[in-house]
């Protein structure tokens, strides 16, 4: 008789919204235990996680619990610190993106994972989504060099607009979401970005002057690859093209078909696809296409919570079968320490060398 091994005992910090998704995955998950969750405050949870105690202190808690496993969904500006002091006290690591808020601390993070053998899995939830995986799939498929042409605006609100003038109290869009798609440029092309060039511009009287609500970045790759991404947060954002994905290269190009009717602040709609287009180049002795476009339906994809579900699932298997994070790890610096050069682009007025 095989006995299923002991859960993984785990303590989850931060309960805003993706802090409260996560630790939903864990109350779900047989194969963890929740040890105790972090919040500086008491909030509303869900029904699941109303018995479970909300600590106030994350090196308290920490030195308490002696969990193996730290979910660290705080503000950016504490990702390091807390990652840090979770695998020195020999827990593995969940982080949500950004690993941190600059790139030496980033390296730091990752060479305390390597130093104490844990495990560090960075939050980039499209890695667990079948269709962004198929997307990379089919872009890689066409061969470089490439265009990547990539957005995420979101018109905001009430208490989204409240949200994202608290997240950008440490972090300008273009960095916190723009980690996610400079990760998917960096897994489609295996060359080396080599400069970024960004621009900024702050639309509103409600953050601070030295912060900026709407940008953009441009990064060259050494073969000739280039990419842009845009980001803007806040009530004057259009609904306009707000989400572009598309990927093109001398072969063709891939993009993602979004639902006229989406809107920008729904969080399912910044990881559904509904549609992926593949477009081929390739012409016959007329000129013309010899292949129409070929539309791929992703029917029955997974939502928000359920991507949660997968991403912790990861972090379990990663734990469990002593999975090589090396390739993960370093594709998490490499797309924050890109978007990190374009906010010093921003703030500078220069490109930036990598």
């Amino acid at each position: 008789m095989t006995h299923s091994p002991a859960p993984i005992r785990v303590l989850s910090a931060g309960l805003g919204n993706m802090g409260r998704s996560h630790a939903l995955a864990y109350h779900e998950n047989p194969g963890f235990q929740i040890a105790g969750l972090v919040n500086r405050s008491k909030v509303e949870l869900p029904e699941a996680l109303a018995g479970y105690e909300i600590l106030p202190s994350f090196p308290e808690a920490l030195r308490a619990l002696k969990p193996e496993l730290c979910s660290i969904n705080t503000y950016s500006d504490s990702h390091a610190d807390y990652a840090v002091m979770a695998m020195e006290a020999g827990a593995h690591v969940f982080v949500e993106k950004p690993l941190a808020t600059t790139v030496a601390d980033a390296e730091r993070v990752v060479a305390c994972a390597r130093a104490n053998g844990r495990k560090l899995v960075v939050g980039y939830i499209l890695r667990h989504h079948p269709s962004w995986i198929r997307l990379i799939a089919e872009a890689r498929k066409l061969g470089g060099p490439y265009v990547f042409r990539m957005n995420l605006n979101q018109q905001s609100s009430g208490p989204t607009w409240e949200t994202h003038k608290a997240l950008m109290r440490t972090t300008p869009p273009i960095v916190d979401c723009g980690v996610h798609y400079v990760d998917v440029m960096c897994q489609i092309t295996d060359a080396r970005p080599v400069e970024v060039r960004g621009m900024g511009l702050r639309l509103s009287d409600e953050i601070a002057p030295d912060m900026y609500n709407y940008g953009h970045l441009q990064v060259l790759y050494d073969d000739g690859s280039l990419g842009w991404y845009e980001a803007g947060w806040g009530p004057m954002i259009s609904e306009t093209a707000f989400f572009v994905k598309d990927v093109m290269s001398p072969n063709g190009s891939v993009s993602i078909v979004m639902d006229p009717n989406a809107k920008s602040d729904d969080i399912d709609t910044h990881t559904k696809t509904a549609v992926i287009r593949l477009h081929n180049a390739e012409t016959g002795p007329d000129g013309r296409f010899l292949k129409a476009d070929e539309d791929l339906t992703m029917a029955g994809e997974p939502g928000h919570q359920e991507l949660c579900d997968r991403e912790q699932a990861y972090v379990l298997k990663a734990i469990r079968e002593d999975l090589d994070l090396s390739r993960h790890m370093d594709d998490a610096v490499q797309s924050l320490r890109i978007c990190l050069a374009a906010d010093e682009s921003v703030r500078t007025g220069r490109p930036v060398k990598l």
